[in-house]
Parts: structure tokens; C-alpha cells; sequence
């Protein structure tokens, strides 16, 4: 009689272990489906500021080290610049400068990163110092801000060596910051503007 019950046993815990088996199965496969039909996010487009296709504005600022930089306008030495505000008590700017970094070395062949902000010139000194920045030169400006119109932070701006913008917009994640990057390479404004363009022309085809 025991060994009726632990065959019994046995035999449930086998269909058991198949049941499970194939709703481990099922949730691969709809995560896998999920996968495919969710967009990738991009940088997110707000506020009146200059926009991608248009000419950056152009500004002459000094630096922390007192360095002038002209940011926009054409470039003699063919490299782009990514433009990034920031700020010393914003918890989103410090959690991106990692990936920041990184970009920087990756792409140092043919970007310059320029980090941009306003107020006291102390605090950001002390920023710079507590976050090793001093490899970017740091601008503060007030009037950089204005002119790319930049309400909420952390800001990026991507603008080619002919002083063109051809990404920007507020950066929440290092994914959104790598869609600047990404929609330029496929020449959008955003990526946004690419997953629509596609979504058109499937809906034209079908």
C-alpha cells in the first residue's frame, strides 16, 4: 500500500513538474513577444527650444578653467559636441555621469562633451572635484540655458561639425542618452519620429 502511494505521488509531482515546464515556457515566449512590439524609448522632446535640423545657437563661454568655448557654429576640426546640462543637486545629472564617462571614451574619436550649467562658480568646482569631471570642460552660463531653452534637467543637445542640431532633449536614463546617438545615425529628429515613420509604412503595406 506504501509503495502504491509513492508511485502515486510520484506520478503527480512528474505532472507537476511538466505543468510548470509549460507555463515557464509560455511566459518566455510572451516576454520574447513583448520584447518585439515594445518601442525602444528615446529622449524625451519638450519645451519651444532649438529643435534637430536647426542651427545650434551659437555661444562663446568660458569654462571653469577659464578657457573660452564656442559652443555651436561650424566646426574647423570636423568633430561634434554633445552639450549636457546639468546640475550639482540633480539626483538624475550624478546617476548619468557614469554613463557619461563612458560615452565620452567611446566616442572620443569624434565627439567633444561639453557640460553646461548655471550659479555659484564654487559649488560646481566642488561638483567637479567630488565627481572627477575635470576631464570636460564645465561651462556656466545662464544665457546657454536660455538660448536651448532648457526648463528640466538633465538636458542633452548632440549638434554635428556644421553646428546643426541633430538630437535633442531631456535625458532621464543612459537609454535615452544613447538615443541621441541612435536617432542621428538613422537620421531622425528622435527615435520617436522613426518608430512612427515605421509603424506608417507597415499600415500603407498591409
Amino acid at each position: 500500500m506504501v509503495s502504491g502511494a509513492l508511485a502515486v505521488s510520484n506520478i503527480l509531482l512528474w505532472i507537476l513538474v511538466l505543468v510548470m515546464g509549460g507555463v515557464i515556457l509560455a511566459l518566455v515566449r510572451q516576454i520574447g513577444v513583448l520584447y518585439e512590439r515594445v518601442a525602444p524609448a528615446g529622449a524625451l522632446v519638450v519645451g519651444s527650444g532649438p529643435k534637430a535640423g536647426e542651427a545650434a545657437p551659437v555661444f562663446s563661454v568660458d569654462d571653469l578653467s577659464n578657457e573660452t568655448r564656442q559652443v555651436g557654429g561650424e566646426r574647423p576640426d570636423g568633430r561634434s559636441t554633445l552639450l549636457f546640462f546639468l546640475s550639482p543637486t540633480c539626483p538624475v545629472c550624478k546617476s548619468l555621469l557614469p554613463a557619461l564617462k563612458s560615452i565620452a571614451r567611446g566616442e572620443r574619436n569624434w565627439l567633444n562633451v561639453l557640460l553646461a550649467s548655471d550659479g555659484m562658480r564654487k559649488e560646481h568646482e566642488s561638483f567637479v572635484a567630488e565627481y572627477r569631471l575635470q576631464r570636460f570642460p564645465y561651462l556656466l552660463s545662464s544665457e546657454l540655458g536660455l538660448g536651448y531653452r532648457v526648463g528640466r534637467l538633465p538636458h542633452a543637445v548632440l549638434i554635428d561639425p556644421q553646428g546643426i542640431i541633430r538630437s535633442t532633449g531631456l535625458v532621464n536614463s543612459r537609454e535615452h542618452l544613447e538615443s541621441l546617438f541612435e536617432a542621428n545615425e538613422r537620421g531622425v529628429a528622435t527615435l520617436q519620429d522613426y518608430m512612427a515613420a515605421e509603424q506608417s509604412a507597415e499600415e500603407e503595406v498591409a
